[in-house]
């Protein structure tokens, strides 16, 4: 959750920084000018929506990555944790054996 509030704030200040002023134009410009200048503007905000795309899918996949690391850890301690407790179990009927087979030796 740290990273993807992280990501979220460079985006912002990535937007902030890298806005550029409005040009102040003193000539008339052409239609061409004008079309060209627009492509120039709609590819550079492709650009920007592209790399804020990739930025938000990488957070996204190191989320489910963490989140699926996590899991494995948990199964993992639960299947050692089920272990010991057999063990334990073992050990007790082990004991219980052996002080039954003690008490019959005494009779």
């Amino acid at each position: 959750m740290k990273k993807l509030s992280a990501l979220i704030a460079a985006t912002l200040f990535a937007g902030v920084a890298f806005a550029q002023a409005p040009a102040v134009v003193t000539e008339p410009a052409t239609k061409s000018d004008v079309k060209a200048a627009a492509k120039v503007e709609k590819a550079e905000i492709k650009a920007t929506e592209k790399a804020n795309k990739a930025a938000a899918d990488q957070a996204v996949t190191e989320t489910k990555a963490d989140a699926k690391a996590a899991k494995t850890k948990a199964d993992a301690q639960a299947k050692a944790d089920k272990k010991i407790l057999a063990a334990k179990k073992d050990v007790a009927e082990t004991q219980v054996d052996a002080a039954a087979k003690v008490h019959k030796d005494h009779k």
